[in-house]
């Protein structure tokens, strides 16, 4: 039965004697009313959940992985707030220290003491300022400025670091993935050659030996399955350990194989950054180096003396009887110390450039060994793709058609298959090991 207005107008009339009466069509209101106040709160409360939805998974993709590492790895975010730590302490490293203020009370009766300036002798009030010279505060704000900018460095090259472990952990998890369906695709196809075995076994063409020996060959690839899961768990728990998350959070199935480019063309080309000191973790050193510099010129500086200013009033009975003017200079006295707070700043610059020379000698061989990798893991994947799988393909069917009449024996059919499908997981193993050679490449050229 379907309501409208209209009749429920009608059904409120009544036919018997006395007023019309309107309540169903009250209650059909009221119905109305309620229906649409439903679907207004499931509007809203569809808008709200939109608004509050959770990220999405990452794992579908290298980029999904990146974006997600960058915002929630606990250690950046630490990382990021120790620098902006740092660049809070720009502007009061070189501000003026806070001013003194005292009031000294004087003449107080030993037989009726008080506290209150007007029943005391006299009341000192006073406010003293001190005012560092000679550029000392310019200089404390530079030293704080370059530490902050190390920090920053700092940040970014462990983000680098960690994007690496990011990339890396990722393509295992898509080559564990990818070797997977490689593995599950010649189970398929030992099925079908124990099939093929078994035929010929029936029609009296074979030996039952070669059904067996199938049977065999899809348990050992079975167990090479098991094998591969397991490097996938565990390279999925890595890649979790390196987003920040639980090892048991579910990650997205990869929707293809990870891009990485790299853009030097040669390692001369990647070598380059490195040689003009643009990694940040070469920056982050050598602007330690300039802190400490900075830092040698200020203790310098400290040899001469800073000066305080002060006013001050003093209060007789309830009134000010004078006014006071003070000058205070400060006694360079500490030479000794502060010689060597300055010996301490120029050995903390040495140390820095020394360890920026270090991280250029370690950056160097790494990126040259994982150049190599790279390089060599592309021509290997490259010379599989475009020969040994076409090669072992047309052997694999030329040994099907030369068993299926006859010609071979089954090991032969049963060997070339093996090879067929070894070359495509050899496929797989080179462009892991390629795109863990250009991750690396990446990292180490700044790639963020």
């Amino acid at each position: 039965m379907v309501l409208s207005p209209n009749s429920a107008i009608s059904a409120g009339w009544h036919s018997g004697g006395g007023a019309p009466r309107l309540w169903p069509f009250i209650t059909l209101r009221r119905v109305f009313r309620r229906v649409a106040l439903g679907i207004a709160l499931t509007s809203s409360l569809a808008v709200g959940g939109t608004a509050h939805a959770e990220p999405a998974i990452p794992g579908k993709s290298v980029e999904s992985v990146r974006e997600w590492l960058l915002e929630s790895n606990p250690e950046l975010r630490a990382l990021g707030s120790e620098t902006d730590a740092a660049e809070a302490a720009i502007f009061p490293a070189g501000a003026l220290p806070d001013p003194v203020a005292s009031i000294a009370l004087r003449g107080i009766n030993t037989s009726h003491p008080s506290l209150l300036p007007g029943n005391v002798g006299s009341a000192v009030y006073q406010v003293r300022q001190r005012f560092p010279l000679w550029g000392k505060r310019g200089i404390a704000r530079d030293v704080a400025r370059q530490r902050a900018q190390a920090m920053g460095f700092e940040r970014s090259a462990t983000a680098l670091e960690l994007l690496l472990q990011g990339e890396q952990s990722y393509v295992r998890y898509w080559h564990a993935e990818e070797s997977v369906k490689v593995i599950d695709r010649l189970i398929a196809l030992l099925e079908q050659v124990e099939d093929l075995a078994r035929v010929r076994y029936g029609l009296g063409m074979a030996a039952q030996q070669d059904s067996i020996r199938a049977q065999v060959e899809r348990t050992n690839m079975q167990r090479q399955r098991i094998e591969r899961l397991a490097v996938r768990q565990e390279a999925s728990a890595a890649l979790n350990a390196v987003l920040g998350r639980s090892v048991e959070a579910p990650l997205a199935e990869p929707t293809g194989q990870p891009v990485l480019p790299v853009k030097p063309a040669t390692l001369t080309d990647a070598l380059r950054p490195l040689e003009n000191g643009e990694h940040p973790l070469l920056l982050a050193s050598r602007t330690l180096a300039s802190a400490a510099r900075s830092n040698v010129e200020l203790e310098r500086r400290n040899r001469f003396p800073d000066i305080s200013l002060g006013v001050g009033a003093m209060q007789r009975g309830s009134g000010l009887d004078s006014y006071e003017l003070m000058l205070e200079v400060e006694i360079p006295f500490q030479q000794h110390a502060r010689r060597e707070r300055e010996r301490q700043s120029r050995l903390l610059e040495d140390a820095a450039l020394t360890r920026a020379d270090a991280s250029r000698i370690d950056l160097e061989g790494r990126l040259g060994a994982a150049w190599v990798r790279w390089t060599s893991a592309r021509e290997q994947r490259d010379l599989i793709e475009h020969t040994l799988i076409p090669q072992s393909d047309a052997n694999f069917k030329s040994a099907l058609a030369s068993y299926q009449v006859g010609e071979v024996d089954f090991g032969t059919l049963l060997s070339a298959l093996r090879e067929w499908q070894g070359a495509d997981l050899a496929r797989v193993d080179a462009t892991r090991d390629e795109l863990l050679g250009a991750a690396e490449v990446r990292a180490i050229d700044g790639e963020y």
